[in-house]
């Protein structure tokens, strides 16, 4: 029903480690790129890219988006496609680039936001938009990663409350000292 319309099958070992070895090479070369917003999310398989999209619309709306030109470059690259090597803090925010990978089985989505820079003014367009429209299509905000440090303020966009309230008991029942996963936590009371 449209869900992929292109795609390759490895025929053989050889292939298979080609195919993990550009899969795995993804964050590398993001972080080339400049600085990386990344989200960890998993959305129903139908709307799997939808977000991608609606977070370019958001971000080129907000006067952040800086459009690829009609060769595919940015215009933050020199004419050798490397990225610039710093950005003088006068020089306003700037997001480059906003991709989407993972796992069409699990409906796993990496979104990773490309910038010039880490700034407020990118974040609050993305948090909590991000959170709330997963949450609207009925996915998680922490799909393979786990919650991890920055995510526990946000997890009510996907969990109920008395389901934390039980992650929470459990979690103390099973670790009472806190010693597994250190200063990893779920939200406060």
């Amino acid at each position: 029903d449209g869900v992929v319309e292109d795609g390759a099958l490895a025929q053989d070992e050889t292939q298979i480690s080609k195919m993990w070895s550009m899969r795995e090479g993804i964050p590398e070369s993001l972080s080339k790129w400049g600085p990386t917003y990344k989200y960890d999310i998993s959305i129903p398989l139908p709307v799997l890219y939808d977000i991608v999209t609606d977070i370019k619309a958001r971000l080129q709306s907000a006067g952040l988006y800086l459009q690829a030109d009609d060769n595919g470059g940015d215009h933050s690259s020199g004419s050798d496609g490397k990225a610039a090597a710093s950005v003088a803090d006068d020089t306003p925010p700037v997001v480059k680039g906003v991709l989407g990978y993972g796992h069409i089985g699990d409906g796993n989505l990496h979104l990773n936001i490309v910038a010039n820079r880490f700034d407020p003014a990118i974040t609050q367009v993305l948090e909590p938009y991000i959170y709330e429209w997963v949450s609207s299509h009925r996915g998680s905000i922490s799909a393979e990663h786990g919650l991890g440090l920055m995510k526990a303020p946000h997890l009510h966009y996907s969990k109920p409350a008395p389901l934390v309230k039980w992650m929470k008991q459990t979690k103390n029942a099973v670790d009472p000292n806190g010693i597994m996963n250190p200063y990893k936590f779920l939200p406060r009371d």
